[in-house]
């Protein structure tokens, strides 16, 4: 009987380090998009002054010296109904542990703006904006640039741990009268795992 429970546990634990450790190395993909609402899905007409790309010689050097980094613009007004963004791909599934990208020096960083969307196996959005809540970590990585980590608990509403995760998608809203219009991102880090550059991480 001893010997059983010892097994038990042991595959217990062996089953949570695998599980915890391929939530952690999974491949993530960000993919950019544009969004132009009209009157019928926004309840207003949106301008459109959008853009997301990954851009090259932008970032923080990447393999093959492309150096991209995620553009994201929202020229003109926040009320216009417009937003760019990016889609991140091979989250689903996992628990978030870990959350933040690179941002460069002259980027908008705003409550809202660039923000993660965080939607939990519930069907619940988890809002954290660039500088709400505050970064649990800001740290200088290369000359204008900063690398930012929040931690999920302390997303709007929070994360409870242990819950698992439905889509992330990063969102730029916020026009020109709230800042410089536009931010440049690198190194998106989901759970330690960090996408620079198109394609898979």
């Amino acid at each position: 009987m001893k010997r059983l429970i010892l097994l038990t546990a042991a595959l217990l634990v062996s089953s949570i380090w695998i599980s915890t450790a391929s939530a952690a190395n999974n491949k993530i993909t960000v993919k950019p998009w544009t969004f132009v609402g009209t009157v019928a899905n926004c309840g207003s007409a949106g301008a459109n002054t959008v853009a997301a790309s990954w851009q090259t010689k932008q970032g923080l050097p990447d393999a093959g010296n492309s150096d991209h980094a995620l553009y994201l613009q929202k020229f003109g007004p926040t009320a216009n109904c417009a937003s760019a963004g990016a889609s991140i791909d091979g989250v689903a599934g996992i628990t978030l542990t870990e959350i933040g990208y690179d941002i460069k020096a002259d980027s908008h960083c705003g409550a809202g703006a660039p923000r993660f969307n965080v939607v939990t196996s519930d069907n619940v959005t988890h809002f954290i904006g660039c500088n709400s809540p505050a970064p649990s970590s800001s740290t200088p990585v290369a000359p204008g640039w900063t690398r930012n980590r929040y931690d999920p608990a302390a997303a709007f509403p929070p994360i409870a741990p242990g819950s698992t995760v439905k889509s992330i998608d990063i969102v730029f809203d916020e026009g020109q009268d709230q800042g410089t219009g536009y931010a440049y991102l690198d190194n998106i880090d989901i759970n330690g795992t960090l996408a620079g550059k198109p394609g898979a991480n």
